[in-house]
C-alpha cells in the first residue's frame, strides 16, 4: 500500500502500509501493534527537545544538546579488543572542536564525510577545553528527522529502534490523513476548545512546538477519558435495568455477637451499604476496598449470613488454593456456629469429593461454598445463587465474574480487594461498581517497621535474618518480576538466588523457592511447607503478593525494590506483621536516582495503604495500576489520572450532558462505534 493511499479504515494490518512489511510488523506485534490504529495510537512515553542548536564553545559537560559542525578530518576506526571498535572523528564550528567517538558503530567511519556539516545530538562530556560527545545521534543538516526538532521517544522492544517506530508511525500518519474520525461531536470539541483530531494525532508524534503538543494531548486525554465515561455509564446502567426480589430485614445482632471480637465503625459501615443494596430490589454490584488486615472477610462474612438468613446460596472465590483454604479454616468454624453448612471446593481435591459438593449445591443441602477458579467448571451448579464474593479483585477479570454469577439468577456481587486504591482511580478502574473502603485497623494490629538500604548492607540483613529464624521465626525474600518474554529468567534469578542463599550464606537452614512459571500444585506444597513452619525462608517472585497468612513470618526482604511500585510493595509488607511478633520490611536498591529514594522513603514513612497508593499516582501516574484490560476495561494510553483530575471532571460532565440529551447517541454513531470498540470485552453488556 503507497504512502497517501486511501486506506479501508483503521483495522488494516500494518504490514500492508508501505515501509513496513512482514519483517517489521512481527517486530511490532511484540508491542501490540497490530492494525493502522494500534500504530497511531502507540504515544511517546516522552520528549526530548532537540530544537536549539547550540555552538560547540557554548555545551556544557553532562548536557544533552545538539551541534552543527563540519567533520574535520577523516574519521579513524580502530579496534580494541574483541567485541569493541571505536570510530573517532573531529567536528568544527566556529567557536571551537568536538572530539567524537562511536562505539561499535564502524559504519560511521565511511557515512560520515570530511567537509560536510551534520547535525550531533547526545551528551557533552570533556571539560571546557577539550569538549566531547559519545554515540551521539547524528544526521546531515538539514534533514531535520533525528535533530532541529523535538522528537518522540517510545517505549520498545528488542528489534525496533525509535528511528524505525517513527518512521513507521509517519506511514501510518500519512496513510490515514483522510479517514481519521472524529469521535467528537463538534458541539463538545467546540464548547471545550478541543482541537480537531488530525492536528492532535500529527502533533502527538511530531510536535511542532511546545504549545502544539500540548494541545495535542489535552484533546487526545480528554477524548479517553470522555469514551471512557460512555462505556462505564453503559456498563453501571445495565443493573438499573435488572430487577430482583429485594432481601427482606435480618437481624444482625445474632451474627454480630457470635464473633468473638468486635467489628470496626468502619466494616460495620461497609456491612450496611453491602445490606442496603441486597435490600434495593437490584442486584449489588459493590467493590469492598481496604488494606491488608483491615478485615473485609467478615464484611463478606456478615453478608453471607445475610444471604443465607434470606434462604439462598453464597460463594466465595479465591485466586489461589491456599487462600481459598484459608477463608475456609477461617470462615467455616463461625459460620456453622450459626447454621449454616459450609464447603471447600478446589482443583486438587479428589473428583468424588468434588462431585459430592456438586450435588449438594445444586440440591440446597450447602448454604456456602468456598473455592477457586474451580467454581467456574461445568459441573458446579446451584440450587438458588444469591450472593458472589470475589476475592483479590485484581486477579479476576470481568469475564471470570460474569462466568460465576452467570450461575444464579442476576445474585449480588461483592468485590474485595486488599490493593487500596485512589477514589479517583477506583471510579475509573472499578467504573461498573460502587465502592466502599475500610478506612481503620482493628485494634492490636502489628505496626510494621520499613527500612530502605542499599546493596552493602546485605551481610547485616543476611545476620538479622539468622538472628530472627534463631527466635522461631520466618522471613520471605523476594526478587523482582521479570517480563513474560524473560519467563526462564524469572525461574533462574529465584532458583539461583536461592541455591546461592542455601549453599553459601545458610548452609544450616531451610531455604525454599516459588515463582510463578511452577504448576499450581508445586506453588501449592511450597507455600503450605512454609505456613507449617517447614521452611525457614521462602524465596519468591510477587507470586506471594496474594498468598497464605503466616503469622509467624516477621521478615520480608524485597531485592531490586525500585522495580516494584510502591503499592505492591505495600502489598509485599502486608505478607508479614499478621502475628503477635513485631516485623520488619527491609527494601533493598542501589538505583542512584533521587526520586528513586524518594519512593522508597515513602514506604518507610507510612503503613497508610492510600496514602502509599496516593503517591504511587502521582509519582508513576495510572500506567497499568495493575491491569485495566484484566478488568476487561480498555487501559488508558495517554490520560494521566495524577495530573488530569480537572480534565477528568471535565470529560465526566460532558459525557453525562450528552447522555442527558441523547441517551442512545443516536446523534453520534462514531462515538458508539469507537465506545464499542474499547468496551469491545464487554460489547455484551453495553447495549
Amino acid at each position: 500500500m503507497q504512502r497517501g493511499d486511501t486506506m479501508a479504515d483503521l483495522t488494516t494490518d500494518v504490514r500492508n502500509i508501505r515501509g513496513i512489511g512482514d519483517q517489521r510488523a512481527k517486530a511490532l506485534s511484540k508491542l501490540d501493534i497490530r492494525t493502522l490504529r494500534d500504530l497511531i495510537s502507540y504515544f511517546p512515553r516522552t520528549y526530548d527537545d532537540r530544537t536549539a542548536i547550540k555552538a560547540i564553545a557554548d555545551l556544557q559537560p553532562g548536557e544533552a544538546a545538539c551541534v552543527a559542525a563540519m567533520v574535520a578530518a577523516v574519521p579513524t576506526l580502530s579496534r580494541i579488543r574483541k567485541g569493541l571498535e571505536l570510530v573517532k572523528l573531529r567536528a568544527v564550528d566556529e567557536t571551537g572542536a568536538l572530539d567524537v567517538t562511536f562505539f561499535n558503530q564502524g559504519w560511521q567511519k565511511n557515512n560520515l564525510k570530511v567537509g560536510q556539516t551534520y547535525q550531533f545530538y547526545g551528551k557533552a562530556e570533556g571539560n571546557l577545553l577539550r569538549r566531547q560527545m559519545a554515540n551521539p545521534v547524528v544526521e546531515p543538516e538539514g534533514r531535520g528527522e533525528l535533530t532541529g526538532r523535538i522528537v518522540p521517544v517510545y517505549p520498545l522492544t528488542a528489534g525496533v529502534s525509535q528511528l524505525i517506530l517513527s518512521r513507521s508511525v509517519r506511514q501510518g500518519l500519512d496513510a490515514c490523513a483522510d479517514i481519521l474520525p472524529d469521535v467528537l461531536p463538534d458541539t463538545v470539541r467546540q464548547e471545550h476548545h478541543l482541537c480537531h483530531i488530525g492536528f492532535a494525532y500529527e502533533n502527538i508524534h511530531f510536535p511542532a512546538s511546545p504549545e502544539a503538543l500540548d494541545v495535542a494531548r489535552r484533546r487526545l486525554a480528554f477524548e479517553e477519558l470522555f469514551l471512557f465515561t460512555i462505556g462505564l455509564k453503559r456498563l453501571r446502567s445495565r443493573r438499573d435495568d435488572v430487577r430482583v426480589p429485594p432481601c427482606r430485614d435480618v437481624d444482625m445482632d445474632v451474627f454480630y455477637k457470635a464473633l468473638p471480637f468486635t467489628l470496626t465503625g468502619a466494616q460495620r459501615r461497609c456491612v450496611e451499604e453491602a445490606l442496603a443494596d441486597m435490600k434495593a430490589g437490584k442486584p449489588m454490584n459493590r467493590l469492598c476496598q481496604g488494606d491488608v488486615g483491615s478485615g473485609k472477610t467478615m464484611v463478606a462474612a456478615a453478608c453471607v449470613y445475610f444471604m443465607v438468613q434470606n434462604g439462598r446460596q453464597a460463594a466465595l472465590m479465591a485466586p489461589t488454593e491456599i487462600l481459598a483454604k484459608q477463608h475456609f479454616d477461617g470462615l467455616s468454624p463461625l459460620l456453622e456456629t450459626l447454621g449454616i453448612r459450609c464447603a471447600l471446593l478446589t482443583g486438587s481435591m479428589p473428583a468424588k469429593i468434588k462431585r459430592e459438593a456438586g450435588n449438594q449445591l445444586a440440591a440446597g443441602e450447602l448454604n456456602f461454598v468456598i473455592g477457586t477458579h474451580a467454581l467456574l467448571s461445568e459441573g458446579v451448579a446451584f440450587s438458588d445463587l444469591g450472593l458472589v464474593v470475589t476475592d483479590e479483585q485484581h486477579r479476576f477479570g470481568v469475564a471470570q465474574r460474569a462466568a460465576l454469577s452467570a450461575k444464579g439468577d442476576s445474585p449480588h456481587m461483592l468485590v474485595m480487594s486488599a490493593t487500596p486504591i485512589p477514589r479517583t482511580l477506583a471510579l475509573i478502574l472499578y467504573g461498573d461498581l460502587d465502592v466502599s473502603v475500610i478506612d481503620e485497623l482493628p485494634p492490636g494490629r502489628q505496626k510494621i517497621k520499613t527500612v530502605a538500604v542499599s546493596g552493602g548492607y546485605r551481610e547485616r540483613i543476611y545476620g538479622f535474618l539468622r538472628k530472627e529464624i534463631a527466635a522461631g521465626r520466618q522471613a520471605y525474600i523476594v526478587c523482582p518480576q521479570v517480563e513474560e518474554s524473560e519467563e526462564s529468567d524469572e525461574r533462574k534469578a529465584v532458583t539461583e538466588y536461592a541455591q546461592h542463599l542455601q549453599q553459601e550464606v545458610f548452609p544450616d537452614l531451610r531455604v525454599t523457592f516459588v515463582h510463578g512459571r511452577m504448576k499450581a500444585k508445586e506453588k501449592n506444597a511450597v507455600m503450605t511447607a512454609f505456613a507449617n513452619r517447614e521452611t525457614d525462608i521462602l524465596v519468591a517472585t510477587t507470586v506471594i503478593e496474594v498468598g497464605v497468612d503466616v503469622p509467624n513470618a516477621t521478615v520480608m526482604v524485597v531485592e531490586n525494590a525500585e522495580r516494584f511500585g510502591l503499592s505492591q510493595l505495600h502489598q509485599l509488607r502486608g505478607r508479614v506483621g499478621r502475628g503477635q511478633h513485631p516485623s520488619t520490611c527491609v527494601l533493598i536498591s542501589d538505583h542512584p536516582s533521587e526520586e528513586t529514594r524518594a519512593r522508597l522513603r515513602v514506604m518507610a514513612q507510612t503503613g497508610d495503604g492510600f496514602k502509599i497508593a496516593e503517591e504511587d499516582l502521582r509519582l508513576r501516574g495510572p500506567g497499568d495500576f495493575f491491569g485495566l484490560r484484566q478488568h476487561g476495561l480498555p487501559g488508558l494510553k495517554i490520560a494521566d489520572l495524577g495530573c488530569d483530575t480537572l480534565l477528568l471532571r471535565e470529560a465526566q460532565d460532558a459525557a453525562l450532558s450528552l447522555l442527558s440529551a441523547d441517551p442512545e447517541l443516536d446523534s453520534c454513531p462514531a462515538t458508539t462505534a469507537r465506545v464499542e470498540e474499547l468496551f469491545a470485552q464487554n460489547a455484551d453488556t453495553l447495549n
